[in-house]
């Protein structure tokens, strides 16, 4: 297994912020890594450093001459108009029989190599470049959050090509089920220096856990004999019979240290204020349909929530997961049917966007005191703050300067103070570290109120949901089983459709019924690829329309006032492009084009 890339007395910093302080890895041809770390410790930098798009401050970055690096790209790099099947040929300069084998890998056949690649959703674009990503046969990965807003599907397309990948990947992820699948060595970054560990991440904490445990008892033990000696040089120092004792105590005690518990900062503890344990329906949809002005996204919705449940969302992106939740939390009117919720609920909501809506003026803590409930202590706001990686003088800086990804994490702190009995969260685990995570979801179970939420973290999803709603298809409808069970059947699905022959859609190898697809030629047929092209246009449109949203909002520093406008636009963006991408995978079944 040889060194292809190594990181050798590296330091780097941010002004006063630490992120390498003699730091050492080194990366072989045949591991898995999983980079694993606090939020701002370092990682993304850290990925830079090693892909040459960012420099040392000292120390060195050694590659071998026979690296062949290879990395998911965040950006877009396609050409206007350019199919799938274009862009992997004239990126890798291979024969298009050779990607459109790899291609398959991926669940790409004919139908969508041969589209416009910038008319193709997020999920799909990612698996284009993954795709090319192999045709250039690297010998090391580097990926910085690769299942960030990729559904279920995607993610374990993704991690089949990561278990199959005959050369060595370094994979920064939160998601604990994605590390545990696709890497057998963990690499922790903390306090500016590099661990490595021959195992999987859950054996890595469990290891950590315990080497914390034992030093936790080390230093009991030694602050017990420090007390001892310290008593003894009290009364003996002034007794000219035992002064020369006492002064021998004195350099025992002078060697005696407390040992650093081992990622002690990373430590969270934080829990939702206590609220009623209830019984009974909170909330009830009977003939439901939801939607939009011009679109219906699901309808016949018959649902009943029981008090106490916590609920996972699923279902492939574009589907309606994020227009089912606008709805319940009334931010969307309902088109059809009832929706109503117990007596007595009090709804807190966590969205992506809500952070749009915060006061520039207010400090961090002056926002989570104004959130806080009557009779929370000012060190459980502080407590709340440092587990949101908001304490010292973070805590102190006013909204106005916080990035996107601290907005969002505080408008989740400040859930946490709050009193709520129903939590009705979209992807709070986004902008969160493992550990983080972790304490989120021990904190959410141990909450007697009742929870609806969606994740792409699948080790989220297991952990807090005890019930299932499936979104798709233009229904919702209560999952027969537990989450695991549902990830088997996705997996199963995949299974099957990358086993049926390049060329012939899965649907078609089931056997699937057809009888009301319109018919080929016919006019509802035409009508419907009429429909389809122009969603694909629009679609596309959007996606230019965000990139260059993303860019002004960068550009707009600190002009809060510019930033809140821009942020508002994004988020109206965001809901159609789901509506529209839904839209087009009903057209696309419906004219056979999927």
């Amino acid at each position: 297994m040889p060194v292809v890339l190594s990181l050798q007395d590296a330091h780097k910093r941010y002004g006063h912020q630490v992120l390498l302080d003699g730091a050492a890895c080194a990366l072989t041809d045949d591991q898995k890594v999983g980079l694993i770390g606090r939020n701002g410790a370092g990682k993304s930098t850290l990925c830079r450093i090693l892909l040459g798009d960012e420099d040392l401050d000292a120390g060195d970055v050694v590659r071998s001459k026979k690296l062949r690096l290879g990395y998911l790209r965040q950006h877009d790099p396609f050409r206007d108009g350019e199919t799938g099947m274009e862009f992997l040929q004239r990126d890798s300069g291979q024969p298009d029989w050779k990607c459109g084998q790899v291609a398959w890998r991926f669940a790409l056949g004919d139908d969508m190599l041969l589209r416009p690649v910038r008319e193709l959703s997020g999920g799909w674009q990612t698996r284009v470049k993954l795709a090319a990503l192999l045709l250039h046969d690297p010998n090391l990965l580097i990926l910085d959050e690769p299942t960030n807003f990729l559904d279920l599907r995607t993610q374990i397309l993704l991690e089949h090509f990561l278990k199959d990948f005959k050369a060595g990947v370094l994979v920064v992820s939160h998601d604990r089920s994605f590390l545990g699948a696709t890497c057998n060595h963990t690499l922790e970054l903390t306090r500016g220096s590099l661990t490595m560990f021959p195992g999987d991440v859950e054996s890595y904490l469990t290891n950590l856990e315990e080497r914390r445990e034992h030093d936790r008892r080390l230093n009991t033990a030694t602050a017990t004999k420090r007390k001892q000696l310290e008593q003894f040089i009290a009364s003996n120092r002034a007794n000219a019979n035992t002064a020369s004792q006492a002064r021998s105590k004195a350099k025992q005690l002078e060697k005696l240290e407390m040992i650093e518990v081992a990622g002690e900062e990373a430590r969270v503890h934080f829990s939702f204020p206590a609220v009623e344990a209830r019984k009974g329906p909170a909330m009830r949809a009977e003939n439901l349909t939801i939607g939009y002005e011009d679109r219906d996204i699901a309808s016949d919705i018959q649902l009943e929530i029981e008090h106490g449940e916590r609920v996972g969302i699923v279902g492939d992106n574009g589907q309606g997961k994020t227009t089912f939740l606008r709805t319940i939390c009334e931010s969307l009117p309902v088109k059809e049917g009832q929706m109503k919720w117990g007596f007595g609920c009090q709804l807190g909501v966590y969205a992506q966007h809500v952070y749009t809506t915060l006061r520039p003026d207010q400090s961090v803590l002056e926002y989570l005191e104004y959130q806080a409930t009557p009779g929370t202590t000012t060190q459980q706001i502080k407590t709340i703050a440092g587990s949101f990686l908001f304490s010292g003088e973070t805590a102190e800086k006013k909204i106005k300067v916080l990035s996107g990804g601290e907005r969002a994490r505080l408008v989740l702190a400040g859930l946490l103070l709050e009193k709520h009995n129903v939590l009705v969260l979209d992807e709070p685990g986004n902008h969160l570290d493992v550990e983080t995570v972790e304490a989120l979801a021990e904190a959410l179970k141990r909450y007697v109120g009742t929870v609806i939420f969606t994740s792409h973290d699948r080790h989220f999803m297991h952990e807090v949901a005890t019930s299932v709603i499936e979104v798709g298809g233009g229904r919702v409808v209560a999952y027969p089983s537990s989450y695991d069970d549902y990830v088997y059947r996705i997996g199963k699905e995949i299974d099957a459709g990358l086993r049926v022959a390049p060329g012939v859609k899965a649907k078609d190898a089931a056997a699937d019924d057809s009888s009301n697809s319109p018919k080929p030629g016919g006019k509802a047929d035409r009508d419907a690829q009429k429909r389809l092209k122009a969603v694909e246009r629009r679609i596309a449109k959007l996606d230019d329309e965000k990139k260059q949203l993303n860019e002004e909002l960068t550009k707009a520093a600190t002009d809060v006032d510019k930033i809140k406008k821009l942020q508002t636009q994004l988020a109206e963006i965001v809901d159609e492009c789901e509506t529209l991408e839904a839209e087009w995978l009903e057209l696309s079944e419906a004219t056979g084009a999927w």
